[in-house]
């Protein structure tokens, strides 16, 4: 078989049916179009939404946006949980010591040395940190996020337009 010898299956393609080409034939005069009405003309862009502002006028340019279901982390260090002097740190203690705000998602991060047995309770580890508290012989335990699936929806209708 030659490239010249290649044809479509058996009524896989079918010619466009030629519209507005006369009276003799279907297709002639309105051409599928009806009568009269806006869709019936020419001069109307495939894009016009009958005077609303167009989606690609609505759409922010170029200017990326703003994740409303954004989870923002209060990040702690290895080695300000070591200087704090605690044992058993959880957000509570942490709050409590100064070292996070009221109601914050704690992330602790992986820098300095760990030089003491830890337990840590977080909503968030990195990878480095995990290893760390768990090679000195701590122990790491993740908190449950205070929301399901996402968090709730912040700033407004209008952030991201």
């Amino acid at each position: 078989m030659k490239v010249h010898d290649l044809k479509p299956a058996e009524g896989s393609t079918k010619r466009r049916k030629r519209v507005g080409r006369g009276i003799g034939g279907k297709g002639g005069k309105t051409a599928g179009r009806g009568t009269k009405g806006q869709k019936a003309r020419s001069k109307i862009p495939v894009s016009f939404e009958g005077g609303q502002l167009p989606l690609s006028m609505r759409v922010p340019k170029l200017r990326g946006f703003n994740n409303p279901f954004r989870v923002e982390y209060q990040a702690i260090n290895l080695d300000t949980l070591v200087e704090s002097g605690l044992d058993d740190i959880s957000p509570e203690t942490l709050l409590a010591n100064g070292l996070v705000s009221k109601g914050a998602l704690v992330k602790v991060l992986g820098r300095g040395d760990m030089t003491k047995k830890l337990t840590v309770k977080a909503h968030a580890f990195s990878k480095s940190a995990e290893a760390a508290i768990v090679a000195q012989g701590g122990t790491v335990e993740v908190l449950p996020k205070p929301f399901g699936v996402r968090p709730a929806f912040h700033g407004s209708a209008h952030t991201n337009r």
